[in-house]
């Protein structure tokens, strides 16, 4: 997994060094264009371009994001393996906290802590994977059932967020940064853990 990132890591960089060159391009054709010396279209080319590396950054960044989660949680399941907590139990550490909530999760049930967040802070639930994805895939982590939330869980969101899962009695991991041999940033993991999943 950590290869994988340092693959996607230089692949970003390689986009981002020819989205700069063809930016500067479109803005040169700008400028020739302006001078009535080049057609619409030559502009058009390279702001298609332009938008399709842009697309391709953001899948990247996407794919680096989800790699970083994957790792981290890979990293929480040797804590939880080696302290497993009764069910309704709550553990914190300085880097992660763990909830064991008894009620029965599905992903389906996603839509009630969105409502929640909504309802509290008038802004959508930050969202960073829904179920299983390939960086999950990659590392034979089962992760169908269960959510990741970009929030800090020590913020006043987090904080919140926190409550109502407890409250709601549904399981949780919150990460409060950067773990040991991950650049897994803070964020939730909803659900139970995810277990590794038998190979074929």
């Amino acid at each position: 997994m950590k290869a994988s990132r340092e693959g996607f890591e230089q692949l970003l960089a390689a986009y981002e060094e020819q989205f700069k060159n063809q930016s500067a391009e479109l803005a040169r054709r700008r400028k020739l264009y302006e001078n009535g010396e080049v057609s619409k279209s030559f502009i058009m080319a390279a702001e298609h371009e332009v938008a399709d590396t842009r697309a391709h950054m953001l899948e990247v960044q996407q794919w680096i994001l989800e790699d970083d989660l994957a790792l981290g949680e890979a990293l929480a399941r040797e804590e939880v393996l080696r302290n497993p907590l009764d069910l309704g139990g709550y553990a914190e550490s300085q880097t992660l906290i763990r909830f064991n909530g008894a009620a029965k999760w599905s992903l389906a049930d996603s839509a009630k802590i969105e409502k929640f967040f909504f309802a509290r802070f008038r802004r959508a639930l930050p969202v960073s994977a829904m179920g299983q994805t390939s960086a999950h895939d990659r590392m034979r982590f089962d992760h169908h059932d269960a959510m990741d939330v970009a929030l800090h869980p020590d913020s006043d969101e987090g904080r919140a967020l926190m409550a109502f899962l407890r409250q709601s009695g549904i399981p949780f991991m919150a990460f409060r940064g950067k773990m040991a041999g991950s650049a897994t940033g803070a964020h939730f993991h909803i659900g139970k853990p995810s277990f590794r999943i038998a190979s074929p």
